[in-house]
């Protein structure tokens, strides 16, 4: 039996964005195929709660060869996904900080459902140590309502330069 969300998923609001794709990625460094977040409806940082979505369409690079005769969005990059949402959490918390969370450590992943395109990913995150050189986030993924895949992210603190 999965967890309580930290958050109803079915609350999320994906038409009302704090941040859309594009200030996303103003503040976090990947691009192209990997810049895995479309938008963010949830900023909570008082609660140190944070939700984002990835749609996920049947045209990406990886349909193709991951599960050819019925893609399957691969459990790494639901992971990716999840990291990205930490990362930018830790850049609503720590506005003055210039460096990066990178991903350090994935604990207690489980993926409880498989997610076929096209879909919509709800990630919820909840900041559960924020120490900025050791930061961790609970992260679940919603499909339909469903949990799709929970884990613990442990970010590291990166100078890109």
């Amino acid at each position: 039996m999965p967890p309580a969300a930290y958050c109803d998923p079915q609350s999320i609001n994906c038409d009302e964005l704090a941040y859309t794709r594009e200030a996303i990625y103003q503040l976090l460094p990947q691009a192209h195929e990997m810049a895995m977040l479309d938008g963010i409806p949830l900023c909570d940082e008082e609660n140190q709660i944070f939700a984002a979505f990835r749609d996920i369409r049947d045209d990406e690079w990886w349909c193709r060869g991951h599960m050819p005769s019925k893609a399957i969005f691969p459990g790494v990059l639901m992971i990716e996904s999840a990291a990205q949402l930490c990362s930018f959490s830790q850049k609503m918390l720590y506005k003055d900080c210039k460096d990066v969370m990178g991903f350090g450590a994935i604990n207690d992943g489980k993926f409880r459902d498989s997610v076929f395109p096209p879909n919509r990913v709800i990630l919820i995150a909840k900041v559960t140590d924020p120490r900025l050189r050791c930061y961790t986030c609970g992260v679940q993924a919603f499909v339909g309502g469903r949990m799709a895949f929970e884990c613990s992210i442990r970010g590291i603190n990166l100078n890109l330069g």
